[in-house]
This record gives structure tokens, C-alpha cells and sequence, in this order.
């Protein structure tokens, strides 16, 4: 991102926060796009991704009293985000529970299921469909350094200071992801060739 990028974004930011809706709108219309991209990527569902995307909005819009110009709103606005996909997974994962325990077979089978892949979808999604699976599927401490280096372009230090962590560890994490991802796909891929008549 560019320093001009980062100079334009906290100026609508600080005209947002003295009142000026079309300023936060100009920054929604901005920052929409890469923040799916992040929120679909960590939750693996694009529905998901969406009503993360509106939450950190919301959230942003709340919380601008207490953004800090001197800082980047980028980097504000991608911590909120982060939040929200972090409640995400705490929810997900108390429902699964819940559904483990307390639903039939049936149920919980179907409540576990993703959207099968059609015959007629093109090999591509297929294969992004995998892919964000996969990314989904990572524990925290390998998806979030992943999606914020590789899919949001932090480096490692910008992703280390957004986690509270060393860069070092970061890229341990981020290569850790890499490998778990590898391992995830062939497996996909060698279920998928064993399902073919």
C-alpha cells in the first residue's frame, strides 16, 4: 500500500470521525474488497465472509472516536476485522460442539457438510473452494500470520506487531501453514482421484 494510499484513508478516516458519512462510505467502497478477500479466506464461506465484512464495518464506525490518526487506518481496520473473524470461529466452534452433542447422525452430518461441487463447475473454483477449505481448516496461530502476509501483504514484522509476536515466529507460522496447506490439497486431490469410476 501506498504512503499516499495511507495519507488519503486517514484523512476520510479523522472526517469520518467528526461526522462525515460520506467519508466513511468513500473508506467502506476502499477497503470492502480486500477485507472479504481476508474474511473468506479465514472463514472458508463466502456468506460468512460477507456478514464479517458488514460486522467490522459496523464496528469501525462505532469505534472511530477512538482511532488515532498518527497510525494507519489500513492497519486499524484490518485488527477489527481480525477480531470479528476470531468471534467467528468461537461461535463456529461452540455450535459444533453443540451439534455434536446434542443433534442426531443425520443432522450433524448434514450440518458438517460444505456445498457439494457440481459436475458442470469449472475445475478452478473447484480447486478455490479446496483451497479456502483448507485455509479455514488451519489452527489460528497458522491461519491468521498466513492470510495476513500472503493474502492482506503484510510483511512479517507488520504481521508480528498485528499478532504481538516476533517476526521469526511469523515466518515459522507462515511456512507451518504452507506445509499443513500442501498436505491438505494432496489429500483432497488423491480423494478425488479414487471417487472417479
Amino acid at each position: 500500500m501506498t504512503e499516499n494510499r495511507d495519507e488519503s484513508d486517514q484523512l476520510l478516516a479523522v472526517a469520518a470521525r467528526a461526522g462525515d458519512r460520506g467519508a466513511f462510505e468513500r473508506l467502506v467502497q476502499l477497503h470492502k474488497h480486500s477485507l472479504y478477500r481476508f474474511a473468506r479466506r479465514y472463514t472458508g464461506d463466502s456468506q460468512d465472509a460477507y456478514d464479517i465484512v458488514q460486522d467490522s464495518f459496523v464496528a469501525a464506525w462505532l469505534a472511530l472516536h477512538r482511532y488515532d490518526e498518527r497510525k494507519s487506518f489500513t492497519f486499524w481496520l484490518r485488527a477489527i476485522a481480525l477480531n470479528k473473524c476470531r468471534d467467528y470461529g468461537r461461535r463456529r466452534a461452540v455450535r459444533s460442539r453443540f451439534l455434536i452433542l446434542f443433534a442426531s447422525e443425520q443432522d450433524t452430518r448434514c450440518a458438517a457438510e460444505d456445498d457439494p461441487a457440481g459436475y458442470s463447475e469449472p475445475v478452478a473454483a473447484t480447486h478455490l473452494r479446496q483451497l479456502d477449505r483448507a485455509i479455514a481448516s488451519l489452527p489460528q496461530r497458522y491461519k491468521e500470520p498466513l492470510l495476513l502476509t500472503l493474502i492482506s501483504g503484510l510483511t512479517h514484522q507488520a504481521a508480528a506487531e498485528q499478532l504481538g509476536t516476533t517476526a521469526k515466529a511469523i515466518e515459522m507460522r507462515v511456512r507451518r501453514a504452507k506445509e499443513r496447506l500442501r498436505i491438505a490439497l494432496r489429500q483432497s486431490d488423491d480423494g478425488e482421484q479414487q471417487s472417479e469410476p
